[in-house]
């Protein structure tokens, strides 16, 4: 499929827009008419600190995000989006493209199946295994897997969300390719505990090819997003899950979980 096919009808749903939908509707999101504060910080991967950008505001300590550049070569960036290039991308929100290996869920009601889910693509294998041996990622068995593809002519981006943690485990895994961005985390309610009452963001930068992790409070506590700003290129990322305690041995549901993992590592999947 070709990177740039783009569909007259967009998939933006409630609140969510894209540059599409906005030109459709003659308008553009509307900002609040008061400004409000937001506390800007930057984050230092080697020191593993949110910096500040704002004078006369201390960094401090941020956990629960692990970097590591280069983590694919050009070659494989290459192949990898050769590959997904063959396949169907379907339209998603806010500018999005997506493509899904993963079982059915319906999180509103904490129902999941296999479905028509045949297992992660082929090409990912390398990639998991590669990622096994990093020790912020021993033992990781990813059950998903999704593409999305942004692309700054649809006004792709991606609101600061939480993702569900009744099914996907602990850590959230992510390749940048085609492009750098910066995911930004944050935290509307502010961070009492460094003496912030107004919203804080942190802005991670993800070089092209670079592996990001989320996990502890970065993952259960800050929200993340893609601003449409932070997308100047077209960026294609794989995001992978694994699975929560409540689907591993000991769980409530590990038959069922033991079955998504032996489905997801056959490494024969296709799109759904």
């Amino acid at each position: 499929m070709a990177p740039d096919d783009v569909s007259g009808v967009c998939a933006c749903k409630g609140i969510r827009r894209c540059l599409l939908c906005e030109k459709l509707k003659e308008n553009g999101r509307l900002e609040a008419n008061n400004p409000k504060i937001v506390h800007h910080f930057l984050y230092d991967p080697e020191m593993r600190l949110a910096i500040s950008k704002d004078p006369g505001s201390a960094s401090f300590p941020f956990s629960g995000v692990f970097l590591r550049q280069n983590f694919i070569s050009e070659e494989e960036e290459e192949e990898l989006i050769h590959s997904m290039d063959q396949e169907v991308w379907n339209q998603s929100q806010s500018g999005r493209r997506k493509q899904d290996f993963g079982p059915k869920v319906n999180f509103k009601k904490r129902k999941v199946r296999v479905g028509r889910f045949s297992g992660l693509p082929a090409l990912s294998q390398k990639l998991v295994l590669r990622m096994q041996q990093e020790p912020n990622l021993a033992g990781f068995q990813p059950v998903e897997q999704c593409n999305l593809d942004y692309d700054p002519e649809r006004g792709s981006a991606i609101d600061p969300h939480l993702d569900d943690s009744w099914l996907w485990g602990e850590r959230l895994v992510t390749i940048n390719m085609l492009s750098d961005t910066t995911l930004t985390m944050s935290l509307e309610q502010g961070l009492p505990e460094a003496g912030l009452a107004e919203e804080v963001r942190v802005a991670v930068h993800l070089p092209r090819r670079s592996l990001v992790v989320l996990y502890g409070e970065a993952r259960h506590r800050w929200k993340h997003a893609i601003h449409r700003v932070d997308v100047h290129e077209r960026r294609v990322c794989s995001t992978y899950r694994e699975l929560s305690a409540e689907f591993l041995p000991g769980g409530q549901q590990a038959e069922l979980g033991a079955q998504l993992l032996n489905t997801a590592l056959s490494f024969q999947g296709a799109p759904i």
